[in-house]
């Protein structure tokens, strides 16, 4: 079989995606290759379809245990004899799966980095003909990654002790110019062919709304979103029991996920959510690298992530079919300073030396000062995302919050100057919140306890929502006429240049939103009964064979049966997402229930 026959004959795809052909074919000619392509765009099937045409063993380094094993099932539903190596295994089963591997029994075999370091492992690799190495989540090897990981930094040595080379194949969703020359020079890739397929996902709307009460703008957001699947991050253990709590007490299908939780529960939540037995999911970053779950159609991030490159990763999360999906961040000025705490604490790479970690940490801080922006700017949200990926971008996307919403430009040199005047009344010992309220004129208890009622600048700006001056101070943090310290007690405290506001011919303006809502889009798919039925038949089968719904057939490609409601063998088969070793399995079965639909109209 050719590239082509091997994805429709396994995969059930009719043709590549962007990027997805050149790869293959590099990879099949013996060259080396670098793919940078977005959550969802199909990485997997760049290095899937050339290991089944290599005469030997592939191997797929991957950190993701979630990712190896959907992949695996994945794989083994198609036809594929596929195992992971990895320390979800006991180690019975491990030694078992490395004797199948001797014996030829895996084509595909995903392995953990750190098994590459065993005795085993490197036993098994040294009598073996392994074709092709493939590298998942290829920017953890690179300091200037948001995911370092130590373990990534033996896997040229590994690859240097094998009896002769195989082509090597590098992938990642997200790496900036220094990362990707980071990539290249650490894995030693010779000549790679590097294909960037664009960090554009146009079947994402991304919003950001900086709520007074983020619980009730969740709430109301996932009622608009009843019946859909969805992600909620949170930054803390803390929080994603607290909203995971509100949610099952507001009636909503919620479980948890977090590194705290003992790994059964944390094995069976997931799975829960995988199977499509819980809609929604709360979780910290713990969760979801790996995860393949298709019909994810909403990412809410509650609390603001520490970088762009983790957002922009967890956020592809949503709509990896190429169907609408929503990607919503809840901004607040508390994370920008928790996530600073959490990145001084940082003790996940103890093996660098002080100098080493320092310097991470100073590339974290400025990673959270750049995804700090995007959550307080008020261009294009897309365009700023493709901007920090070196990536040209129109300046109007049409689909994200900010240019989904009215703006107007105005002076705010006036309220500026009050605010600064406010600072320096009170000597610089506020903090953000307590400035805004006195600027407000609020009437609560910690006024009288701090004595701020008697600052002259009280209820200075009462004419301003608190909201609005909330905006007002942020765009003269970002400005650079302010700033917050560190410490336990962030406060707020003027600039050198802050002083520039009082000359006679400056000016100063920002943009600030209209109130407009932006309505959300339910999405009823074409015959409504008909996909209910097929759904139904889909978590059959699901549950007999011990698989999620999705490794049956795509939501996807359901609705295209719905649109196209195909009578025969042929017709099905040109269905995306169905080959021929799904139609074997599924083919009749659904054909049958589409045509009782179409007998019944």
């Amino acid at each position: 079989m050719d590239k082509n026959e091997v994805l429709k004959n396994v995969f059930g795809y009719d043709e590549f995606r962007e990027g997805q052909a050149q790869l293959v074919d590099a990879l099949l000619a013996g060259r080396d290759a670098f793919g940078i392509m977005p959550t969802g765009a199909g990485k997997s099937i760049c290095y899937q379809v050339p290991a089944l045409m290599f005469p030997g063993i592939t191997l797929v380094i991957s950190p993701l245990i979630s990712l190896m094993k959907d992949q695996v099932a994945a794989l083994n539903q198609a036809g594929v004899r596929a195992a992971f190596l990895n320390s979800s295994l006991t180690f019975r089963q491990y030694l078992k799966a490395i004797d199948n591997a001797r014996s030829g029994m895996y084509k595909i075999i995903y392995v953990a980095p750190e098994r590459l370091a065993t005795d085993n492992f490197m036993d098994f690799a040294l009598c073996s003909d392994i074709s092709f190495v493939s590298i998942d989540e290829a920017h953890c090897i690179s300091h200037w990654g948001q995911d370092f990981r130590p373990s990534y930094t033996a896997i040229a040595d590994f690859i240097d002790r094998l009896p002769k080379r195989p082509v090597i194949g590098a992938f990642t969703a997200t790496a900036t110019e220094k990362v990707q020359e980071d990539v290249i020079a650490q894995l030693r890739l010779k000549d790679p062919l590097l294909i960037k397929t664009g960090f554009d996902r146009k079947n994402l709307r991304f919003l950001v709304k900086a709520p007074k009460d983020k619980y009730k703008e969740l709430r109301s957001y996932l009622r608009d979103h009843a019946d859909e699947s969805g992600v909620i991050y949170c930054i803390t253990r803390k929080a994603v029991e607290e909203v995971c709590d509100k949610l099952n007490q507001d009636g909503f299908s919620a479980t948890r996920y977090h590194a705290g939780l003992p790994d059964e529960e944390r094995r069976q939540n997931q799975e829960d959510f995988i199977y499509d037995n819980k809609k929604i999911i709360v979780a910290t970053n713990a969760f979801g690298m790996g995860i393949d779950k298709s019909n994810v159609r909403f990412v809410v991030h509650y609390n603001m992530p520490k970088d762009i490159e983790s957002y922009y990763q967890e956020a592809g999360r949503a709509g990896r079919d190429g169907m609408p999906a929503e990607c919503l961040l809840l901004y607040s000025g508390r994370d920008v300073i928790t996530n600073q705490f959490l990145i001084e604490q940082n003790r996940d790479n103890e093996l660098l030396d002080a100098d080493e970690a320092q310097a991470l940490i100073e590339k974290d801080k400025a990673r959270l000062k750049q995804m700090t922006f995007y959550s307080t700017t008020k261009d294009c949200l897309r365009g700023f995302i493709l901007a920090y990926f070196g990536e040209s971008h129109p300046q109007y996307c049409g689909n994200c919050s900010n240019c989904l919403t009215n703006f107007e430009e105005i002076s705010i040199l006036k309220e500026a100057r009050i605010i600064i005047h406010c600072i320096l009344s009170a000597d610089q010992r506020y903090g953000k919140t307590t400035i805004v309220k006195i600027l407000n004129g609020s009437k609560d208890a910690s006024m009288q306890r701090y004595a701020a009622a008697q600052n002259e600048y009280y209820a200075a700006l009462k004419h301003c929502s608190v909201q609005r001056i909330n905006i007002m101070v942020q765009e003269l943090i970002l400005q650079g006429y302010l700033q917050i310290t560190s410490g336990d007690y962030p406060l707020l405290q003027t600039t050198e240049k802050a002083y520039q506001l009082f000359d006679e011919d400056c000016q100063l303006t920002m943009k600030l939103p209209k109130e407009a809502e932006i309505k959300t889009v339910r999405r009823e798919p074409v015959n409504s009964k008909l996909y209910d039925q097929l759904k139904a038949l889909r978590m059959k089968f699901a549950k007999k064979n011990h698989i999620p719904p999705y490794l049956v057939f795509s939501d996807k490609t359901l609705q295209e049966m719905c649109q196209r409601l195909p009578s025969t063998k042929e017709e099905l088969l040109d269905i995306s997402g169905v080959g021929m070793v799904k139609y074997n399995q599924y083919g009749e079965s659904f054909i049958k229930v589409i045509a009782s639909f179409k007998s019944h109209e």
